[in-house]
C-alpha cells in the first residue's frame, strides 16, 4: 500500500488526475498539497471545494512568497521571460514537494500539470532537477487510456508510456470529470489564475525587478489597473472604484503620499518616491503633477479646477491643493515622463469586477 501526495492546484485537470489516482487499489491514502504564490490569484472557496470532494483527505498550503524572487527569470536583456520563469516556479514546487514528501512519509506525488500549457515547460524538461522525484511523479492524464486503472501505481510515473498528446487532453479533462462524478466548474479560474500569464504582468515586474529592492508589497501593487511609473523615479497607482480602495489601503508605507478629491466618490492615489535628495521645488512639482493625475480621474469633467487632499501617511495634517486636469486621459497617456503600464486581465479577475 502506498501513501501518495497531490501538487494540488485546484484545477479541474488537478483534480482529476488526483481521482483518478486514489481509485488505485494500492493507494492507501492521498494528502492535498496547495502552493499560495504571489504571482497567483487565490480562491478563497478552494477550502470548501476540497472538503466536498476529499472529506477524508488531509489538506495543507504552503506560502512560497518569500521566494519570489526565485520565480521570475529575465533574459540577458532584463525582460521578462514566461517559458523560463515558468520553468523556474516548477523546479521551486517540485522540490518543495519532495522535502515535503520526506517529511509526511509519501511515496508518490500526483500531478495534474499539462506540459506546454500557459508556458509550462515540455515533458522532457519537468522534473530534471529534482532528483528524488525521479521516477516518483504521477501523470495519469499522459496516459493513453486514463481511466484503466494500471496494475501497478508506478505505471503513471513511467514516461515510456506517456504518449497521450498535451493537446488533447483539456476535452478528456472535461469527460473524465463527468465520468468521475466531478463538477466541471473550475472555481479556482485556473486559466487565469497565474498573473504572469496575463498580458501586460510580466511587463510591470520586469521593470520592478530591474529598477528597485523588491518587496512584496510593491508586488502587490502591480496587480491594480492604473499603475504609472513616471520620470524619475515615481510609482503611481489609482484605485478607482470602492473595491479597488480597500484593496490599496492595505498598501501604503509612511513615506508614501496619499491624494484624493475633495469632492465624493473619486479616485484615491498612493504615491511612492524617494523624497530624500529632492529639494522643495522638486517635491511640490511632483505633488502638482500626481494631483492633476489624480483629478484627471476625478468625476469632474466640467470642473476647470479640482481641490485635491494631500497627506503622507505619516502625518495626521493634510494639505489642499487646486489643480486642473489634463485634457484627457488619451493626452496624459501620451506624455513622455509618464508610462501607464498596461494590465489586461480577466474581468473576473481585476479588483471591484
Amino acid at each position: 500500500m502506498v501513501k501518495v501526495l497531490s501538487l494540488f492546484s485546484g484545477s479541474l485537470a488537478s483534480r482529476v488526475a488526483t481521482k483518478l489516482v486514489e481509485r488505485h487499489p494500492q493507494v492507501r491514502s492521498i494528502q492535498l498539497l496547495h502552493f499560495r504564490s504571489p504571482f497567483s490569484h487565490e480562491c478563497d472557496d478552494l477550502r470548501q471545494l476540497v472538503k466536498a470532494e476529499w472529506p477524508r483527505s488531509i489538506f495543507r498550503t504552503q506560502s512560497i512568497k518569500k521566494d519570489y524572487q526565485d520565480l521570475i527569470t529575465l533574459t540577458a536583456e532584463g525582460e521578462f521571460s514566461l517559458a523560463e520563469s515558468c520553468r523556474s516556479c516548477q523546479s521551486l514546487l517540485l522540490s518543495k514537494a519532495a522535502r515535503y514528501m520526506e517529511r509526511v512519509g509519501a511515496d508518490y506525488v500526483v500531478s495534474g500539470a499539462i506540459p506546454g500549457k500557459h508556458g509550462r515547460a515540455p515533458r522532457s524538461e519537468c522534473g530534471g532537477d529534482v532528483e528524488y522525484l525521479s521516477g516518483r511523479i504521477l501523470s495519469p492524464l499522459l496516459m493513453r487510456q486514463p481511466l484503466k486503472i494500471p496494475i501497478d501505481v508506478s505505471s503513471w510515473a513511467d514516461k515510456k508510456r506517456q504518449t497521450r498528446d498535451p493537446g488533447t487532453i483539456d476535452g478528456l479533462v472535461h469527460r473524465l470529470a463527468s465520468e468521475l462524478g466531478l463538477n466541471p466548474i473550475d472555481p479556482v479560474c485556473s486559466e487565469h489564475r497565474c498573473k504572469l500569464t496575463a498580458p501586460g504582468f510580466g511587463e510591470r515586474v520586469a521593470a520592478l525587478f530591474r529598477e528597485e529592492v523588491v518587496t512584496l508589497n510593491a508586488l502587490c501593487l502591480l496587480d491594480f489597473p492604473l499603475y504609472f511609473r513616471a520620470h524619475p523615479d515615481l510609482r503611481i497607482v489609482l484605485a478607482c472604484n470602492e473595491n479597488e480602495k480597500r484593496e490599496l489601503q492595505n498598501y501604503f508605507l509612511p513615506q508614501d503620499l496619499r491624494l484624493y478629491p475633495a469632492t465624493p466618490h473619486g479616485p484615491m492615489t498612493l504615491l511612492r518616491t524617494d523624497w530624500e535628495g529632492k529639494g522643495d521645488t522638486e517635491k511640490n512639482q511632483i505633488i502638482e503633477f500626481v494631483a492633476k493625475l489624480t483629478a484627471t480621474y476625478a468625476d469632474a469633467s466640467e470642473a476647470t479646477s479640482v481641490p485635491i487632499y494631500y497627506r503622507l501617511e505619516c502625518e495626521d495634517e493634510r494639505q489642499l491643493i487646486n489643480v486642473e486636469p489634463f485634457d484627457s486621459i488619451e493626452e496624459l497617456e501620451q506624455r513622455a515622463d509618464l508610462e501607464l503600464v498596461p494590465l489586461r486581465l480577466p474581468a473576473q479577475l481585476v479588483y471591484g469586477a
